[in-house]
């Protein structure tokens, strides 16, 4: 009988795991106690700030579990993926306008875009949407 099977993650790919997982989770927790900050960095040109504060918060938390979950793993990756690049507009937005979030240093706004770049294929990676995966026979 031919089936794909899923090897086990590599220990890179764990740590990587790991560093989605708190990412995400970390992240996914501070839309919901600190809502009013999340909602200040999205573009004023968008509808909705707080329901996408809880949406996106809820979405982030989601996702670290299901990377945790072999069997949703990859499912989980493409969403955290597509989160990620849905949040893009508002990393551009306060790098764009850094006098509004004087808090913040102009060079650590500037950094989060290839960080964010380094995100996507950290997610990608470990949960195998990319690279080798391994189809097995038993």
């Amino acid at each position: 009988m031919t089936r794909c099977t899923s090897r086990p993650a590599t220990r890179g790919q764990r740590i990587g795991l790991a560093v989605v997982f708190s990412w995400f989770c970390l992240g996914g927790i501070a839309h919901f106690v600190w809502p009013t900050a999340f909602a200040s960095i999205i573009p004023p040109s968008l509808p909705f700030k707080m329901p996408a504060v809880f949406i996106t918060g809820a979405f982030e938390l989601l996702g670290a579990i299901g990377i945790l979950l072999p069997r949703y793993r990859r499912a989980a990756g493409i969403g955290l993926i597509a989160l990620t690049l849905c949040v893009t507009p508002a990393n551009v937005y306060m790098w764009w306008h850094a006098e509004k979030f004087p808090r913040v240093p102009e060079m650590v706004l500037l950094l989060r875009l290839p960080l964010q770049i380094l995100l996507l294929a950290c997610i990608a990676w470990s949960t195998r949407l990319i690279g080798p995966r391994h189809h097995g026979v038993s």
